[in-house]
């Protein structure tokens, strides 16, 4: 792991991420338009009525938006109080002005103080690859599946080495730089996940839900500005290309973010 944070410096970046973006979206990730498309591929699975648990929620922004789509109980916790200061600012603003009931609370992924079986989803966004080592982002999948109801969802939205590999490769042919993992990220090994999770959960599905934004944003945006010889930063997530992008469909294998659809296993009671 040699050049990454540490995990003390993992959480004072995240904590001055939250001073200095406030209840912005660019918070957690400041590429506003991939967030939507998260946003949007993650409500596809949430049911009016349900309990759900988003942990990791950052400043709330993503949660909020749950809340305004689906009538049920959504609760919110993050590691980093400043991040949960923020997201109770938003939830009092918004008060009454949801569909869905909502809090926000300090908590740890991988120790969380929740019941067992007692939620019908959980949602699991870009917060594994902050644990730094697989260890504890195993760990965390533990505590994830614990808390879930036996037929209940896991949704994981992470950022993956099997795609961010595939993207640099596509890059590569056109004569362009590998795209550096973070220095506070830890990908995930997409086969690993799947392999550690069971039996205790089945998976659904992956989606590449991303994939066509990638290339799009990653592989032809920058061709083009190095052909016409213009002065655009490439990784100006705000640009009209951006979000022109994220209102296609997904073609290929290509995003590096990922989400998971996980169902835990409801076990059969040995018959008297």
């Amino acid at each position: 792991m040699n050049g990454k944070f540490t995990l003390e410096e993992i959480r004072e970046y995240w904590k001055q991420q939250a001073l200095k973006h406030g209840q912005l979206p660019a918070v957690s990730w400041s590429d506003c338009a991939a967030i939507e498309m998260e946003i949007r591929q993650i409500v596809k699975y949430l049911e009016d009525g349900e309990t759900i648990l988003d942990v990791g929620c950052g400043n709330g922004y993503s949660t909020v938006q749950y809340a305004a789509r689906k009538l049920g109980t959504i609760k919110g916790i993050d590691f980093i109080p400043e991040m949960i200061t923020q997201a109770n600012l938003k939830a009092k603003e918004l008060s009454g002005k949801l569909l869905g009931k909502i809090e926000f609370k300090v908590g740890d992924i991988t120790a969380l103080d929740e019941s067992a079986d007692s939620y019908d989803k959980v949602i699991v966004v870009r917060v594994l690859i902050n644990l730094r080592e697989w260890e504890r982002q195993f760990k965390a999948l533990q505590e994830c599946i614990r808390v879930l109801k036996p037929g209940g969802m896991l949704l994981l939205s992470e950022a993956t080495l099997q795609g961010w590999t595939k993207l640099n490769r596509f890059r590569n042919e056109w004569g362009l730089a590998d795209i550096p993992m973070p220095s506070f990220n830890q990908y995930l090994d997409q086969k690993k996940v799947v392999e550690a999770v069971s039996p205790g959960l089945s998976l659904i599905s992956v989606i590449d839900f991303s994939s066509t934004y990638y290339i799009g944003t990653r592989v032809l945006k920058p061709l083009l500005i190095k052909v016409l010889g213009i002065k655009v930063d490439a990784a100006d997530p705000n640009m009209e290309w951006n979000r022109w992008f994220a209102q296609l469909p997904s073609w290929g294998d290509y995003g590096t973010q990922k989400l998971f659809i996980f169902k835990k296993v409801c076990l059969q009671r040995e018959q008297v």
